[in-house]
């Protein structure tokens, strides 16, 4: 068995998206080959409803599946397909937009106004790019919790921890989306295939990664001119580099992170907004289909505009 040593340290940067929701993008500025299937994590943690409740109006996606995972708040949804409901507090919704939707996102915050929650897009292969848009939608309920003798909490999202599975199953990137909280003081292994890239997301306490490297061989790009070394904290992102194990080792208030991995594509990426490609013709079809009112497949919609 061997440890994952680190490859990358990074904070989540401040940015903007929808018609003007403030949160935090662990990854997707720029080349993410090293995420590969996986294309961009933000965190939309907020305690200030107006800078979220503008929310995500109706925009398109194809080529890709959006995982919604909410710890606080609400967000109403909607879609082409005639699809809406709402993601409550620790529910999931896994949204695979295949060949073409166009949706919207609606975060409404909690009693005292709080959002949270985090969105993870994972790429999908040529082969299934142009497929039938679908959901999974899973309540807070149906997602199993493994408690270590240690304390350790282990939520499935998706994918399998031991003998226990995640309700979220087909898809294409085969990931394993694990919520893991490691009480104070305590040290705690995780299996992780060899041959998947992974990557850890603290977003409360704080401890330390274990593995090959040492500090000054990690490449750390902590923004805000910090040098965390191996330490991880609140909004930080660790990128492992290969191994079969994940060790982390809590500080005094404990850690809790997603470890998130998946099994490379090793495609080519064009990508643009909310749509991704393999080729930059492919991606330009698909902004002059959105353009001609037939991205959806409704050639009738093209002699009405």
């Amino acid at each position: 068995m061997s440890l994952r040593p680190i490859k990358k340290l990074t904070h989540s940067q401040p940015t903007m998206e929808g018609a003007g929701v403030h949160l935090r993008r662990a990854f997707g500025f720029g080349n993410t080959s090293d995420f590969d299937p996986f294309l961009l994590l933000d965190d939309f943690r907020n305690d200030t409803p107006e800078e979220y409740l503008a929310g995500f109006p109706w925009h398109p996606h194809r080529g890709i599946e959006t995982i919604t995972y909410v710890l606080a708040g609400t967000v109403e949804h909607g879609d082409s397909l005639g699809n809406s409901g709402a993601i409550k507090a620790g529910d999931v919704q896994w949204m695979t937009a295949g060949r073409g939707i166009i949706h919207q996102e609606m975060p409404k915050g909690d009693a005292e106004g709080r959002m949270h929650g985090f969105q993870l897009w994972a790429n999908l292969p040529s082969s299934l790019k142009m497929t039938a848009p679908r959901y999974q939608e899973v309540q807070s309920g149906d997602i199993p919790v493994v408690v270590e003798d240690d304390g350790t909490a282990i939520r499935i999202v998706c994918g399998r921890y031991g003998s226990t599975r995640g309700p979220v199953d087909g898809i294409a990137a085969d990931p394993v989306y694990l919520d893991v909280s490691v009480p104070p003081g305590r040290t705690k292994t995780l299996p992780v295939e060899t041959t998947r890239h992974a990557f850890a997301y603290v977003f409360a306490g704080a401890g330390r990664f274990r593995g090959a490297s040492e500090p000054q061989a990690v490449k750390t790009e902590v923004y805000g001119g910090e040098d965390a070394g191996l330490a991880v904290e609140n909004r930080t992102l660790a990128l492992f580099d290969r191994g079969d194990e994940v060790r982390v080792e809590a500080g005094e208030e404990g850690v809790r992170f997603l470890l998130v991995s998946g099994q490379p594509l090793e495609e080519p990426v064009a990508w643009r907004g909310p749509i991704v490609m393999n080729t930059q013709q492919q991606l330009m079809q698909a902004f002059d289909e959105l353009r001609r009112g037939v991205f959806l497949g409704d050639e009738s919609a093209a002699s009405k505009a």
